[in-house]
């Protein structure tokens, strides 16, 4: 398995940082993208197809832009 770093933030407030990864299988097929939440010693990871990943995405930006700034 490859897994190639893609982006790592930090929450303002509550401090958990979020890893995300792409993760390829040796034996080829879909990539998925890995988000790794660490909150404290507790982590919380789960792995995505791209239509999954697209549509959370359009959902986040959705929100984002609704909010007052």
């Amino acid at each position: 398995m490859r897994v190639t770093p893609l982006d790592k933030l930090r929450v303002p407030l509550g401090g958990q940082e979020i890893e995300l990864q792409q993760v390829d299988h040796e034996a080829g097929g879909m990539s998925l993208l890995r988000t790794r939440i660490r909150e404290g010693k507790r982590f919380t990871v789960f792995e995505i197809d791209p239509q999954t990943a697209e549509a959370w995405g359009r959902a986040l930006l959705r929100w984002a832009g609704e909010q007052e700034r």
